[in-house]
């Protein structure tokens, strides 16, 4: 079995370099981490061959409104004519629970296959939280650090919530990854600073060793 590795990335030149260091899947956003230009989006689909998806996110935390949401629908539309695979978003209501409605509006009645992210992490009740976001239209993989405090604080929790198609994302670390394969976890996200060839790889490496061991 391989573990999937997924890599934030906001240039064409981090793109070659994570590719290059065996990331499975890109998860493309601006510096700030929310959705990046268009025009950025259209270099790096040229810089790599790797499977991408763009985060959805016009504003810092997890709420929107309903002027976003056409926005939203018109920056997806444009990045799938980029050549993208795929989306990560999710919305939260101002009671901290997950905005089904919203998600299923941004959604659409598109095609393409999407994550939630780490907004399932600063709900009240994170179980019940997961419970309805496996249910949203073709949603497949979900980020979570079992805390909204990253993993150092949610390790326990996450896995005991692992499941294919969960995500390990928020803040993980090298020392993470025995505890988090061993305790079922096959997919891996890492936005460390800066992107480069050799750090990718070496997070490949580590995933794909302790993968063996199992």
């Amino acid at each position: 079995m391989s573990g999937v590795l997924h890599v934030r990335v906001t240039s064409p030149y981090e793109a070659e370099c994570a590719e290059a260091g065996g990331a499975d899947r890109l998860i493309l956003t601006s510096d700030e981490g929310l959705s990046p230009l268009p025009e950025t989006v259209t270099k790096i689909r040229a810089a790599s061959t790797v499977e991408m998806r763009v985060v959805l996110r016009l504003r810092e935390g997890y709420t929107t409104d309903g002027g976003e949401i056409a926005r939203l629908r018109g920056l997806a539309s444009t990045y799938i004519e980029a050549g993208v695979d795929g989306f990560v978003f999710g919305f939260l209501t101002y009671m901290a629970e997950i905005d089904d409605l919203v998600c299923v509006e941004v959604a659409s009645d598109a095609t393409w296959a999407w994550t939630f992210d780490r907004a399932v992490d600063a709900t009240l009740d994170p179980i019940r939280a997961q419970q309805i976001v496996e249910s949203l239209p073709r949603v497949d993989s979900i980020m979570t650090a079992g805390s909204a405090r990253e993993i150092d604080h949610g390790i326990d929790r996450l896995i005991a919530r692992a499941a294919d198609h969960i995500i390990a994302a928020g803040g993980l670390k090298p020392e993470h990854i025995p505890w988090l394969v061993r305790g079922g976890l096959t997919q891996y996200y890492i936005d460390t600073t800066p992107i480069t060839t050799s750090v990718v790889s070496t997070w490949r490496r580590l995933i794909d060793d302790e993968m063996a061991r199992v």
